[in-house]
């Protein structure tokens, strides 16, 4: 029987407990041990959402030429918030990757833009210039609390008006003390956002964290250097399954 190729290894997963178990489940298939350590959390903004809920009337209502999602998160809330309310045709739907793009997909939406590389500059790079006294020209950009403001200032840049509304906030997570030993023990850390890494280095400290660190892009990769960290390997493509393989490839042929 051929042996599993993450065989013997234990992996740390920092996703949140809604998204982490797509990684999980993939690790586990090759052999590995997953260790859970959701490091953060998502939660409503802080105006409780208001801002969101009048983006989707005013999105149902005609008003905007393109939607912008960066992430998961804000595809998913935003389709909760339009419901089951039609959008028209003509509005266009850009992702700025592969999962971004599969949670608009299976909402029903066709993704009309998605950037080679998932990074949000360059889906800003990809993105059409407005046509100078056009129809429109507004582009709704919903988005985490805190974020670079490339996408944004890419798109003014280009001549949109970009209407940028918060639609949730990461905040710290706390994994309970056993899976914070359990993570300090392991073989691997798989670091899927930034924020996941700033929350692990606070609970484990650059110390505590398992020797071979495997990130998901190279803004993860950044943030990971810039505290000190040295990083095994860098997903390509950057998503889950690149990711996946990342840690598969840290770890050499076989998992050695």
């Amino acid at each position: 029987m051929t042996r599993p190729p993450l065989a013997g290894r234990s992996v740390v997963v920092t996703r949140t407990r809604s998204q982490a178990s797509e990684l999980a489940d993939r690790l586990q298939g090759l052999g590995a041990a997953v260790v859970e350590l959701p490091v953060i959390a998502v939660e409503d903004p802080e105006d409780g959402g208001r801002e969101l809920v009048r983006a989707a009337h005013r999105l149902a209502s005609g008003a905007y030429q393109w939607v912008v999602l960066t992430s998961s998160n804000a595809a998913s809330r935003l389709l909760a918030e339009l419901g089951d309310r039609t959008v028209a045709p003509s509005v266009r739907w850009a992702a700025v990757g592969a999962a971004t793009a599969r949670t608009l997909a299976e909402a029903g939406r066709s993704v009309d833009l998605m950037p080679e590389v998932s990074m949000a500059v360059a889906l800003a790079g990809a993105f059409p210039t407005a046509s100078p006294g056009g129809p429109g020209g507004t582009v709704l950009y919903p988005r985490a609390e805190t974020v670079s403001g490339s996408l944004a200032a890419g798109l003014r840049a280009k001549g949109w008006l970009v209407d940028e509304v918060v639609a949730y906030r990461t905040v710290a997570g706390h994994p309970g003390p056993e899976a914070v030993a359990a993570a300090g023990r392991a073989d691997a850390v798989a670091f899927t956002s930034s924020s996941t890494v700033t929350r692990a280095l606070e609970l484990l400290g650059p110390g505590g964290l398992p020797p071979v660190v495997v990130t998901i892009g190279p803004v993860t990769s950044g943030t990971a250097r810039s505290a000190g960290l040295t990083v095994a390997v860098e997903a390509n493509p950057h998503t889950i399954e690149g990711l996946v393989e990342a840690v598969e490839a840290a770890f050499g042929a076989g998992g050695r």
